[in-house]
């Protein structure tokens, strides 16, 4: 797998397309030195030292394209282990693609989405978890989702899953060893030891995957269904915790039909506040739609805002919400007692009945210190609620956490033939089932170069 990639040389836009100050051109493979050098007036590049930097300019059929600077970052020693050389040159789209024609007309050609990162790994840069990590760190819109990928991309899930693997790899090999000598009836692995492997494996694999939902939530942001009744101040709340006007607020009833999604960080973590139609029978068409919408919204969130209003609801009605329409979802709820500053202070005790409800408060969005009580109360839950493991390891791949829960699966069935004594070559089978879905995660297998292709076509170009 991890053999060198030097069929071409590829070339491709780093930066963002669009007017700039700069832009920068990148080129990989074993001519892109070569290449550059026939369009470059100034020093020879194929004389120059690694990791150096050259002013000169691009000359294509007698006409000078701009004056640039040529970083060159000799193999091994760059980001793919092939010859890499960058091209600063001045921010006009014009003048970049004038470039590149040139680069593609001397031998150069045009890179696929997330092609760089893909000869990095084809050529041992990392393996495969890290190079998903790249993508995930350019995609990063927050401190959390940036720190849970650069942890991946230093190799965090690879080291822990890599003891995994080695132990395993180990014991197949002793019971591979049985095989060739089954007419002699030894036994070189120790069924034992394998069965108790094989548990503490399982609960590392169980703590990995369920860190997902935590790793995942914060990678995509935290989806925070914001429901209640009609009238209840749902539109209110939502423009007090972002600050200004995302949705109309209104007395009547029904305002907000469909839901309204935004952004807000806090404290480095994103939630993505999901505004909702009131929640209550109706004969409207158009209002029904929004209802049913708002239940599936709660089924789907990763934690729930309950708002009702405590002018205008009685304890038996927020008991008959809470079991018929939170009960929709095992997510983390707060609930928010709003319009508390139209109440006599003295009624909160007297209505302490509301006391039964846990995580509930009483407060007004027009009231500053309620709303940042919120914002803080929001992260708590993230940071308290969602699983996390104590060694930071956190899952946030999708297609990580699959390949986990098939390798606890094959896992689980090497323990029910262990019990039943089953015989050494289906053990085997499933054991080498078990390390090839963990493989899956690095790219310690025979990846086949489709699924490469959707992995890395997710990049952006130029990466």
């Amino acid at each position: 797998m991890n053999q060198p990639y030097k069929n071409d040389t590829i070339v491709a836009l780093s930066t963002p397309n669009g007017v700039g100050a700069i832009g920068v051109l990148r080129l990989s493979g074993e001519n892109a030195v070569k290449i550059v050098n026939t369009v470059f007036k100034g020093k020879n590049l194929e004389q120059q030292a690694s990791h150096t930097i050259h002013l000169g300019k691009i000359i294509f059929k007698n006409e000078v394209l701009d004056e640039v600077l040529v970083s060159l970052f000799l193999a091994p020693a760059s980001y793919t282990k092939e010859n890499v050389v960058e091209i600063s040159c001045h921010g006009s789209p014009f003048i970049q693609q004038k470039i590149i024609e040139a680069l593609i007309d001397n031998g150069a050609r045009p890179a696929k989405p997330g092609e760089f990162t893909m000869r990095a790994f084809l050529n041992g840069r990392f393996d495969l978890s890290q190079a998903e990590a790249v993508a995930d760190i350019i995609a990063s819109d927050s401190a959390a989702s940036h720190k849970i990928a650069m942890q991946q991309m230093r190799g965090g899930i690879s080291s822990k899953l890599k003891e995994l693997r080695t132990a395993l790899v180990d014991f197949t090999a002793l019971i591979e060893l049985e095989l060739d000598f089954g007419e002699e009836d030894v036994e070189f692995a120790d069924r034992s030891q394998l069965n108790q492997l094989l548990i503490q494996i399982q609960n590392e694999i169980a703590v990995l995957s369920s860190t997902f939902q935590y790793g995942n939530a914060i990678k995509n942001g935290i989806k925070v269904a914001i429901v209640g009744r009609p009238n209840a101040g749902k539109s209110s709340w939502i423009n007090a915790l972002m600050e200004e006007e995302i949705a109309i607020v209104s007395e009547i009833a029904g305002t907000t039909r469909d839901k309204i999604e935004t952004v807000l960080n806090i404290n480095g973590i994103t939630f993505r506040l999901i505004d909702t139609a009131g929640i209550r029978k109706t004969q409207d068409t158009i209002e029904k739609i929004g209802v049913r919408i708002a239940l599936e919204t709660i089924e789907q969130a990763d934690l729930i805002l309950y708002i009702f209003d405590l002018t205008n609801l009685s304890f038996q009605e927020l008991e008959k919400d809470v079991d018929d329409i939170l009960s929709k979802s095992k997510a983390p709820r707060l609930l928010i007692a709003n319009k508390s500053d139209l109440i006599n202070s003295g009624w909160v005790s007297i209505g302490g009945e509301f006391g039964v409800f846990a995580n509930l408060s009483f407060l007004s969005a027009y009231n500053k210190e309620d709303v940042n009580f919120v914002k803080k109360e929001l992260f708590n839950i993230v940071s308290n609620e969602f699983i996390k493991t104590d060694e930071n390891v956190i899952v946030s791949n999708a297609r990580h956490y699959e390949a986990l829960q098939k390798s606890e699966e094959a896992i689980n069935e090497v323990l029910h033939k262990l019990q039943l004594n089953i015989s050494s070559d289906f053990i085997s089978q499933d054991i080498k089932t078990a390390l090839r879905h963990l493989g899956e995660i690095t790219g310690e297998i025979d990846v086949d170069r489709d699924i490469l292709a959707t992995i890395f076509g997710k990049f952006c170009i130029g990466k």
